[in-house]
């Protein structure tokens, strides 16, 4: 069982910045994929970025240039630096733990940070 425990949300005027963190912890292989997940309000959830234990990275095009994931693997953590938010940017971000177990997919969730933009 994985736990992730999520940080940094809030508001932020547009233009502005925020830096979010997740720290799992629990039991697990040290291959993974950690990342960033946004929902909006009548929307679907969306992948924004994430990165593998190996350090690969993955981001939506819509934030590419403006958000960077990164991780410490040596406290499981992993950080998204969101710069030139825009409003709508504005959604619940979760955090995402993916690994591979004798494949088979094990998937957990943060409970989510609201992050709001202001224009």
């Amino acid at each position: 069982q994985v736990q992730l425990v999520e940080s940094g949300g809030g508001l932020v005027q547009a233009g502005g910045s925020l830096r979010l963190s997740c720290a799992a912890s629990g039991r697990f292989f040290s291959s993974n994929t950690m990342g960033w997940y946004r929902q909006a309000p009548g929307k679907e959830r969306e992948l924004v970025a994430d990165i593998t234990s190996g350090g690969s990275t993955k981001y939506a095009d819509s934030v590419k240039g403006r958000f960077t994931i990164s991780r410490d693997n040596a406290k499981n953590t992993v950080y998204l630096q969101m710069n030139s938010l825009k409003p709508t940017d504005a959604a619940v971000y979760y955090c995402n733990f993916l690994t591979n177990v004798a494949g088979i997919l094990y998937d957990y969730w943060g409970q989510g940070t609201q992050v709001t933009v202001s224009s």
